[in-house]
């Protein structure tokens, strides 16, 4: 599942190889831009912002989003796609490289000098040249009766925290993800403990929250109906969401959380 690591690995990984490079060739495989050429246009550079990506070329930036499917890949020329062609969103060529983004939730494309727009309502990002802790905490107190599950997943708080590293978390400060952030204690260490874990694993091809590659990487994720592995009770499940469209599930240890 796309977490901000993630999308801060993507950006990395494609930067490494259009970073300068000139388009040879451009697909847009969207129907709002399937007519836009980009072939001739240097790539500046590609970076992350929270879980979205920006691909800086020529006078436009290519915003996408991952969403729960999507993922960016960077091939040689002849190489054969690891996923099928009819799931690509965005093809980009240069001499050297084919990057594919398939099944994208989110392509536009925007004027360079209002990119910033695409992003601007964005909480500080944990991977960002913009973190602050004390701007992060500011948008998590706002709202006190907020279930903290649910204002740690919004975006507007903090860029980068996903569905799983919500849940560990949670798990980890031995809260449970219903109650409002108002009542839970020492809240910058929360925030201190979400920007370690995801630096911990921001080059990471296998993320961990338990410390170890070997095994259980998860405290709780995904682990619904398997015992805790500090206490033995069982891991239970639900969603938690507000609304239908937000719903995620949600997975929590009801002796190590209250």
């Amino acid at each position: 599942m796309p977490e901000g690591d993630t999308v801060y690995r993507a950006a990395k990984n494609l930067d490494a190889v259009l970073h300068g490079a000139t388009l040879t060739k451009s697909d847009f495989r969207v129907p709002a831009f399937a007519t836009v050429d980009l072939a001739g246009e240097v790539v500046d550079d590609v970076v992350s912002r929270g879980k979205h990506l920006l691909h800086h070329i020529g006078d436009v930036t290519l915003h996408t989003h991952l969403k729960m499917e999507g993922s960016w890949h960077v091939y040689r020329h002849g190489t054969k796609w690891k996923r099928p062609a009819y799931q690509a969103r965005v093809v980009l060529e240069t001499a050297e490289w084919v990057a594919v983004g398939f099944d994208l939730g989110i392509v536009e494309l925007v004027p360079r000098d209002a990119s910033d727009s695409v992003v601007d309502y964005l909480g500080p990002d944990l991977l960002g040249p913009d973190w602050d802790a004390s701007v992060a905490l500011d948008n998590l107190t706002r709202d006190p009766d907020r279930p903290i599950g649910l204002a740690l997943l919004d975006q507007r708080v903090l860029a980068g925290v996903g569905n799983v590293y919500r849940n560990e978390l949670c798990f980890l400060r031995g809260v449970l993800p219903t109650r409002p952030v108002g009542e839970v204690d020492d809240l910058p260490k929360t925030i201190d403990l979400a920007y370690r874990l995801i630096q911990a694993n921001k080059d990471r091809v296998d993320r961990t929250t338990t410390g170890t590659l070997r095994g259980a990487t998860d405290w709780v994720y995904g682990r619904a109906g398997r015992p805790c592995l500090r206490c033995g009770t069982k891991i239970l499940r639900g969603t938690l969401g507000e609304s239908e469209l937000e719903l995620r599930d949600t997975y929590w240890c009801p002796h190590c959380q209250t």
